[in-house]
């Protein structure tokens, strides 16, 4: 045996008996012949991928199959690697972008693009992984958490504009547009102190160029100005108020004090196994006006006649709770406490007075009846509610009146919301509800800590709500898709695959798929030769 130094490769020049093969790239349970797997069994054209449904016939140079590039951007995005320059970097070196693409090497245009051209398609091939989930009995579909996440734009904090930065910002060149003009005078009255009276003698030294640099200042501060103010015509025209002058759709988004320019990504979590089921993108910082479009699309994706809801106090709305309600899904959110105006006053509140369903009236702390006034009213959020008031004589011989009655005030009236029985069904429910919502959590923060923390993806590099909507399924799928191959290893994701292919397609079809699944672990295992070595591949789990 040599004594050497230290280990060596195996010499660049050595020949080898056998060709190298593509197929030797990876292993025969790679992941990314699941993922091979997956795309193979979707069928592109109807979920309507650009050129899915191209013919041999026609001319001109052919385009790339869009399956191809789909399996690009699910490794991509599986492995962190979302940049289109990137992308094209890595399926010239990368050995299982190799084999995926059976040695493609697309350009990061045409990569780019792709993404681009495909949010509608992509938001549909993500909700066909769902429908697949449910297929491999992933999903319990009974209870669900949602909760919204704000991510990064593809914009900064200074290009967005709110009314009152506009209207500062209009002050604020009002000032240098007022400094500059009185420069002007001001070198006006100097040349004309300094200028000889002889005709003969021109301007001072500098005079007129030191005024055109002063008048083209000018002329841009107005230009700069005529934009301001055109942007704060168009935000009171249009009752917004924010303006993004490089994203459209961005805003700024503001909780626990801090704000950045992005999204807020509203996303609803099966509790079987943190499996995202549903998911849109908003850009509004509240919650509020999400709890049942994100419920009722949860209930959908699921096909369940009933359904469990759990979500924070941020989604609490009385409006939401009835619609929820009428349609069979039964939501568990905290009743958040207000900010207790009337007991800091130190007089009684809603709460102190009690409901007589029977006599349809209120009774006061004092033990008087508060009774329904004849006409109803519409406040604020839009919600009919009927007032109950006290006689004025009963009031002013009250004892607890300096407790109840508001300054100058003659009787004490409380409201009552038309479909008020909603939130007393809801209040008793949450009684009960304490470990419902200790679960609520540890659901629905797993997705979003794993996007974040473990695949990075804490911003957006496309613009515009189409765009980063499709981006968005992009990554939802492909935090499924690896969970799921997670959960059921390799062999079980190809053979639950199959059997989901069985189920909805016809025998000749299906045979065909277990064939090429049987040949291609046949080529794997058993026609690979045992004297080569390669390189381990590049694990995407």
């Amino acid at each position: 045996m040599t004594n050497r130094t230290f280990k060596t490769g195996e010499s660049r020049e050595q020949p080898s008996l056998l060709p190298a093969r593509v197929e030797d790239y990876v292993g025969p349970d790679n992941p990314v012949r699941a993922i091979e797997s997956f795309v193979g069994a979707l069928d592109l054209a109807k979920l309507k991928f650009r050129h899915a449904d191209r013919g041999a016939e026609e001319v001109g140079q052919p385009p790339y199959d869009p399956a191809d590039l789909l399996k690009l951007y699910l490794y991509g995005y599986i492995n962190q690697i979302r940049s289109s320059r990137r992308l094209e970097r890595e399926a010239c070196r990368n050995l299982e972008l190799i084999w995926l693409l059976r040695n493609l090497q697309p350009g990061q245009r045409t990569i780019a693009n792709f993404r681009k051209e495909n949010w509608k398609a992509l938001k549909a091939a993500n909700r066909s992984f769902v429908l697949l989930m449910r297929e491999f009995g992933l999903i319990g579909g009974t209870v669900v958490a949602i909760d919204g996440s704000f991510f990064h734009g593809d914009a900064s904090k200074d290009s967005i504009f709110t009314r009152k930065r506009l209207a500062e910002q209009i002050a604020r060149l009002d000032q240098e547009i007022e400094a500059y003009g009185q420069s002007l005078e001001d070198n006006d009255a100097a040349e004309a102190k300094d200028r000889p009276k002889s005709r003969l003698d021109g301007p001072g030294p500098g005079g007129d160029r030191a005024g055109g640099d002063i008048g083209t200042k000018v002329a841009a501060l107005i230009a700069k100005r005529s934009r301001a103010e055109a942007d704060l015509a168009r935000l009171e025209e249009n009752g917004e108020t924010q303006l993004s002058v490089t994203d459209p759709d961005a805003r700024l988004l503001v909780k626990n004090g801090q704000g950045f320019a992005g999204y807020n990504v509203q996303s609803v979590v099966d509790d079987k196994h943190k499996l995202i089921i549903a998911s849109d993108v908003v850009n509004d910082s509240s919650d509020v006006g999400q709890l049942y479009a994100m419920a009722k699309a949860a209930k959908e994706a699921l096909d369940a006649e009933t359904l469990q809801v759990l979500a924070d106090e941020g989604y609490y709305s009385s409006l939401e709770l009835k619609a929820c309600e009428d349609n069979g899904i039964t939501a568990y959110v905290p009743v958040p406490e207000g900010n207790g105006r009337l007991e800091k006053q130190g007089r009684f509140s809603l709460k102190d007075f009690s409901y007589e369903e029977a006599a349809d009236a209120y009774r006061c702390p004092a033990g008087q009846l508060l009774h329904r006034m004849k006409a109803s009213q519409k406040n604020i959020s839009g919600r009919i509610e009927f007032r109950y008031a006290a006689r004025n004589a009963t009031c002013r011989a009250c004892p607890l009146k300096g407790r109840c009655l508001a300054k100058d005030a003659a009787n004490r009236t409380v409201a009552r919301w038309e479909h008020q029985d909603v939130l007393e069904r809801h209040r008793a429910r949450m009684q009960g509800a304490t470990e419902l919502m200790r679960r609520r959590s540890g659901i629905i923060e797993h997705p979003f800590g794993t996007l974040k923390c473990r695949a990075g993806h804490r911003h957006f590099l496309l613009r515009g709500f189409d765009k980063v909507r499709g981006e968005w399924s992009l990554m939802a799928l492909c935090y499924n898709f690896t969970r799921v191959l997670n959960i059921l290893g390799f062999d079980g994701f190809v053979a639950a695959l199959a059997k989901a292919l069985a189920s909805g397609q016809d025998a000749p079809t299906v045979a065909l798929q277990c064939i090429k699944f049987v040949l291609a672990a046949f080529q794997s295992a058993i026609l690979r030769p045992p004297a080569i070595r390669w390189p381990a591949p590049i694990s995407v789990c």
